[in-house]
């Protein structure tokens, strides 16, 4: 797995259209032509094609591919390799005897086509990407809110309330927050896990407030939320800067009424990196002692409490977190490496608990291993020991829920599920796991508002979310409703065969008979031994009749 990283960029002027050796890209239509023929690429195909071409005849590493082709995304190796995989095949190269796209050894790859522009002499534009390293999936940088000199240079430990003292003046309505992710302004591994790390446990324990609305993200996703900004429901941002130097962590906080952008409150840290915890102690109740929210002592007590105290177990769980989002079976071999690290530093993790068990789950899922009844048993047993080590952590009862999913036991998870978002009534996830378990069970119309709901309070939602949302408007058969939420998930993770499943089912419902073949060479080059019927052995789906329209329309395909 690498992170590609978010340096900046000279930009280089293409023109809207190229000639590569016999072939007319087209970027704006992600399409290649020749001599009648054509044949189209997806986004993250032609940046890559793209990035060859404006360094034609040099040799380009993979590391600055997956920069510019997947900025601040983490991503495996894989993901290139299945991109130049179908590059060649769409311009029809012999990897052996290759006329355009060539692979060198521990190197990279090489354009070895002659490139020039064609008659229409459009700019292309290269985006600029931001100087700083992101761990949140393509979105738009936070601006940088305070030049560092004046940041760190102060004392110790700084409080500078803003435009008065005391909380905000008290609304009609319960204070919506919206948290934006922590930045950080260097490139280190652990100061990366820790803004991630900070920015997703205080979304976790100020959703633990009934007083509050929290509008947040999986920081996992790879977006910077700063998008968020713009939404009228978020009416409080809380947005930080995390920087290691050494052993000292500088950590600053901001508070900002987002109608008036008046800055309410901030916060500078100047800790060592062992009080990394009671940091995170100290956030949550404060912002919370800056809004109009009644909130109990007692809820300001458990907002405190933290699933860890062990800061290495704590970057394991991090780093492992961030591979099983990959959904790639090296990275989930990883990923389960990751939490057995955390859980051998601290037995009472239950969050470490919980993602080792979702990675048994995703075993069983994906066919990655012959013992599928046996992977999805453990996944169960470690599901119940994270829920029963702490069941006061949402994950816990969503990964029990997810298991059950995948045991079609619906009723079951939903019970877990009703549990968390009770509990945590901001847990995005937890209403997206109910809507995908509605539609497995024949229900999609329910699914629709509980995902409209998740992707409210995740409004960077990442690809998930919209494969789900665009499932459930296929089996209700609004077919454009689902071609649009299936495309966008597509754009976030070309990778993910289920995407393909439903595009090329929809494709061949709409009598675009090319565009479904197109899909179902997709599902092909990722899954050379994809056949519909094995696939749907392990898919959670329990309603005969979605299970019958799937199979009716890959049928068709040969699948």
């Amino acid at each position: 797995m690498r992170m590609s990283t978010a340096t900046e960029v000279r930009v280089v002027p293409l023109p809207g259209r190229l000639q590569v050796g016999e072939w007319i890209l087209e970027p704006d239509l992600n399409q290649l032509s020749s001599a009648g023929k054509t044949a189209k690429v997806e986004p993250k195909s032609m940046a890559v094609l793209l990035c060859l071409a404006r360094r034609a005849g040099e040799v380009v590493s993979r590391e600055t591919l997956l920069a510019e082709a997947w900025p601040g995304v983490v991503v495996s190796d894989d993901s290139l390799t299945q991109v130049i995989i179908k590059l060649r095949k769409a311009l029809e190269d012999d990897p052996d005897r290759p006329v355009y796209i060539q692979t060198v050894t521990k190197r990279g790859y090489r354009l070895v086509a002659s490139v020039s522009p064609t008659v229409d002499k459009r700019p292309l534009a290269v985006p600029r990407r931001s100087a700083l390293a992101y761990w949140i999936a393509g979105g738009c940088g936070l601006a940088l809110l305070l030049a560092s000199g004046v940041w760190w240079s102060a004392n110790r430990h700084a409080t500078r309330p803003l435009l008065g003292a005391g909380p905000v003046a008290d609304l009609a309505q319960p204070p919506t927050v919206a948290i934006l992710p922590f930045e950080t302004l260097g490139k280190d591994g652990q100061e990366l896990a820790l803004a991630r790390g900070i920015t997703a446990d205080l979304l976790t324990d100020l959703a633990k407030s009934p007083g509050l609305a929290i509008i947040g993200f999986s920081p996992l996703e790879g977006r910077s939320g700063s998008d968020i900004s713009s939404r009228p429901e978020a009416r409080y941002l809380v947005s930080g800067m995390v920087q290691r130097i050494d052993d000292r962590l500088h950590v600053h906080i901001y508070l900002t009424e987002q109608n008036t952008g008046r800055q309410l409150w901030s916060e500078r840290f100047d800790r060592s990196v062992g009080e990394f915890f009671a940091i995170q102690d100290e956030l949550g109740p404060k912002i919370v002692h800056m809004l109009p929210a009644k909130v109990s002592e007692a809820e300001l007590r458990r907002m405190a409490q933290r699933h860890t105290r062990n800061l290495q177990a704590y970057e394991y769980f991090q780093h492992g977190q961030a591979a099983l989002l990959t959904r790639q079976s090296s990275e989930n071999a990883t990923a389960r490496e990751m939490f057995r690290r955390a859980i051998e530093l601290d037995t009472t993790f239950a969050r470490a608990y919980s993602g080792l068990a979702l990675t048994y789950a995703a075993d069983y899922r994906n066919r990655w291993t012959a013992d599928s009844a046996g992977a999805l048993n453990r996944a169960f047993e470690l599901a119940r020991t994270a829920n029963e080590i702490n069941p006061d952590v949402p994950e816990t009862y969503w990964a029990l829920a997810y298991v059950h999913v995948q045991r079609r036991q619906h009723e079951q998870a939903l019970e877990y599920l009703e549990k968390a978002t009770s509990m945590y009534p901001s847990f995005a996830d937890g209403y997206a796991l109910m809507a995908s378990v509605k539609t497995y069970a024949g229900q999609p119309a329910a699914a629709i508002p509980l995902m409209r709901t998740a992707m409210r309070l995740n409004p960077r939602s990442g690809y998930l979310y919209f494969l789900v949302l665009g499932r459930a408007y296929f089996f209700v058969g609004d077919l454009e409703q689902a071609h649009v939420n299936l495309e966008e998930a597509l754009k976030r993770n070309p990778e993910y065969t289920e995407t393909h499943v439903y595009l090329a089912a929809l494709k061949v419902l709409q009598g675009d008979n090319s565009s479904a073949a197109w899909e179902a060479d997709q599902i092909r080059a990722l899954e050379p031994a994809f056949a519909a019927k094995r696939w749907l052995e392990s898919y959670p789906m329990t309603d005969s009749g979605q299970k019958a329209q799937i199979l009716r329309a890959l049928g068709q395909l040969g699948l």
